[in-house]
């Protein structure tokens, strides 16, 4: 957890909340592509990439 803080704190410090979206979509993609390795649901998971 101390590098999410760091994080909050760089982007609060810098008024750059704007990278906030962008993060979390990257690590929505991310775990979906992990969840969804070896499941039937993969192939479809691949075409949208």
């Amino acid at each position: 957890m101390g590098f999410l803080g760091e994080l909050w704190r760089f982007m609060a410090a810098r008024k750059k909340f704007w990278l906030l979206p962008i993060l979390l979509v990257l690590v929505l993609f991310g775990g979906l592509v992990v969840l969804s390795k070896g499941s039937a649901v993969a192939p479809f998971i691949y075409t949208v990439f």
